[in-house]
């Protein structure tokens, strides 16, 4: 049986679930409101408030959508009660952020600044402080989502290993390389 998939997930105060027709659960709580097909014919179970996802047969799919589905599960039940954040920091001479509402403004280092707006789900704030590195904190229920909008803004200036400028996470070690003048 799957290790991560016979888990029971705890359902906080506050927390509503729902499972429709054709498996679709729908979380609702104070941060906000998530749904998720649920696929392979997966058996879901509230009591007592606790899920629990339990597999049809033992197949080769069933056994690896089991784990699967319970991770996206309790991600959900996790987002809408506590929320997930996410902290980048731009790591180089004259790098730059501001946001003005769902737009975020960076400047990388290339001719033009970037402009990236944000889906309605995320919450965006700067810092700019002297003589730190600038910070974006981003802020969300969905974590599939929000990761996929780190990601995007890491992808405009990756942390290269010479110098260690880029858009990294805050408290991401990055592996430093010597130069060609270290070689002799």
């Amino acid at each position: 049986m799957s290790r991560i998939g016979k888990l029971p997930i705890k359902v906080p105060a506050g927390v509503t679930i729902t499972v429709g027709k054709d498996n679709a659960v729908t979380v609702k709580g104070p941060k906000g409101e998530l749904s998720q097909k649920v696929e392979g014919g997966m058996i879901i179970e509230l009591n007592d408030g606790e899920l629990t996802i339990n597999r049809p047969d033992e197949s080769k799919e069933s056994r690896s959508l089991h784990g699967l589905y319970r991770s996206l599960l309790n991600n959900m039940v996790i987002g809408v009660s506590e929320g997930f954040r996410k902290e980048l920091e731009l790591v180089g001479v004259g790098y730059r952020v501001s946001n003005n509402g769902q737009i975020l403004d960076l400047s990388l280092g290339y001719t033009h600044s970037i402009l990236l707006e944000l889906p309605k789900e995320i919450k965006v704030e700067t810092k700019m402080e002297r003589n730190k590195n600038p910070l974006i904190l981003l802020e969300s229920c969905d974590k599939q989502l929000l990761g996929q909008v780190c990601a995007k803004i890491r992808s405009f200036r990756k942390p290269e290993p010479y110098k260690g400028k880029g858009v990294r996470f805050v408290g991401e070690q990055v592996r430093r390389k010597s130069g060609k003048t270290a070689a002799k």
